[in-house]
């Protein structure tokens, strides 16, 4: 059976917007987005203020819609949140796992390692969010899970730096990453929250200076001609 467009539309805008085919801070036309996903604008509004309620866009009266800012202030907020939600949701996940939920993460470890080796960041980043999620999920606590769920879409965002590294130290980093995801997964499993807390942090630290470059890019290159040769240009 056909999936409603509305279910489609949902979808395909969490995507586009966790791989940064919109990017942040864009503006979300409502006439071009019923065109493309052959919506009314009753529904696509359900499906926006849905995308609002989980952190993906924000609505202001009377200005539309526009895709969740990385402003200063929000990439603050996450890189002084990030660690302690994940750390603690990797310890209750390891008192808490199921083997069903296990087996789901080992599923999206197959994925991020597929990923990894095709040299692909949107499947390598969409796998390590679904990773993380069903961490989440593990951990049975919906106070945490809710922002683990709202981490993850800036996680995501900031990521397609991360997995599309640009020499060969970065690359080795990205496999490391792929090594950790393995012995958290071997952690949950033998039930050792402490193990899977320690791990969980240093897979943050791994990444963390990579993530950062993303709001933090490198400078333009500087001319080497001294600015005092140039006084008399225009």
């Amino acid at each position: 059976m056909p999936r409603p467009a509305k279910d489609l539309c949902l979808e395909n805008l969490r995507h586009r917007i966790l791989m940064c085919d919109l990017e942040p801070g864009a503006d979300l036309d409502e006439v071009s987005l019923a065109d493309r996903y052959g919506l009314s604008r009753t529904p696509l509004r359900e499906v926006l203020q849905r995308l609002a309620g989980d952190g993906y866009v924000t609505l202001k009266p009377n200005r539309g819609a526009k895709v969740a800012p990385m402003n200063v202030v929000a990439m603050r907020t996450f890189f002084q949140t990030a660690p302690m939600v994940y750390a603690n949701i990797g310890r209750l996940a390891a008192e808490n796992r199921t083997p069903e939920q296990l087996d789901h993460l080992k599923s999206a470890q197959t994925a991020f390692r597929n990923g990894v080796a095709a040299r692909d960041p949107g499947a390598t980043a969409a796998a390590n969010h679904q990773f993380h999620a069903v961490i989440g999920e593990m951990a049975h606590n919906p106070y945490l899970t809710a922002a683990l769920a709202r981490l993850l879409i800036d996680h995501t965002r900031l990521s397609q730096t991360f997995y599309r590294p640009a020499s060969p130290a970065e690359q080795v980093l990205v496999v490391k990453a792929g090594d950790q995801h393995d012995a958290m997964i071997s952690a949950i499993e033998a039930q050792e929250p402490a193990l899977v807390t320690d791990l969980t942090l240093q897979h943050w630290d791994l990444s963390r200076d990579r993530l950062e470059r993303f709001v933090r890019p490198d400078p333009l290159p500087v001319d080497v001609i001294p600015f005092k040769d140039k006084s008399h240009a225009v």
